[in-house]
């Protein structure tokens, strides 16, 4: 097994400059050279539109983490113990048509995808505000969680206990847990429109979204779904981001823009 630590530099949209800053061998069992076909792989793999957090060749197994140009990458050949967590949330707010926020709430799901050697017991923390209650630390990062479900392998004695959530996982891919959070969320994008009715039937959508999210973010595919009439016919768009279309079959219009900036 081998680790290295890259950087990366675009010289044109189909190639790019890696340089070794790091390195380390551990068993001897890997050629360092092989950190060369890394960049090569993740542009290719890019391209496609089939980037994993694992990319495998005929030689070895790559593990990796981007931060900034920078690249973790660790390589293995054999006996790879790999666990990837995928946290996923889902912040549902709903307005009405003054634009007062009724309901507002998020819902999470942590899935995993395991494959690990052996049967090896695994434990997960969270900000729990229980938790946090019973070993006497401050509250203000602390989240309460409701609805909670676990997967058949978590320990639920174990939880109830002391809030620790351990288990054995199985190998592939599962839902360790899901939640939901009912808190105060304010919306990432905040949709305003105007409806106009003219004469003719003919009926005029003005809609405005504006980004509430931090300035260094982005927010990426993102879909706006606007329900018109059953009857809609022949409809005409304009827009100064994104791409739109009428999906006949959902008696909507849907607008969408791959990359969402900070408004």
């Amino acid at each position: 097994m081998c680790q290295y630590i890259t950087t990366q530099q675009k010289c044109d949209e189909r190639r790019a400059d890696e340089k070794v800053l790091i390195s380390r061998n551990y068993r001897g069992d890997i050629d360092m050279g092989v950190v060369e076909k890394f960049m090569p792989l993740l542009m290719e793999k890019e391209e496609e539109g089939m980037l994993t957090p694992i990319l495998q060749t005929t030689e070895c197994t790559f593990s990796y983490i981007k931060y900034n140009n920078l690249y973790i990458v660790s390589t293995t050949k054999k006996n790879a113990n790999i666990a990837l967590v995928f946290v996923f949330l889902h912040k549902i707010v709903q307005a009405n048509a003054n634009g007062n926020v009724l309901r507002s709430e998020i819902v999470g799901a942590i899935k995993m995808r395991v494959y690990l050697s052996g049967m090896p017991e695994l434990r997960l923390g969270l900000n729990d505000k229980v938790l946090f209650e019973s070993t006497g630390r401050g509250k203000s990062k602390s989240v309460e969680l409701e609805d909670v479900k676990f997967h058949q392998c978590v320990r639920l004695s174990r939880f109830e206990n002391d809030r620790t959530i351990s288990f054995i996982p199985p190998d592939g891919e599962f839902e360790l847990m899901s939640y939901r959070l009912n808190t105060h969320v304010k919306p990432l994008i905040w949709i305003e429109s105007v409806i106009e009715r003219h004469v003719h039937s003919r009926v005029e959508y003005m809609i405005k979204a504006k980004s509430q999210f931090k300035r260094r973010s982005t927010a990426n595919n993102v879909e706006i779904v606007i329900p018109v009439p059953a009857d809609a016919d022949s409809p005409k768009f304009k827009t100064t981001i994104g791409s739109v279309k009428y999906a006949p079959e959902q008696n909507a219009i849907t607008w969408t823009v791959k990359s969402f900036p900070v408004c």
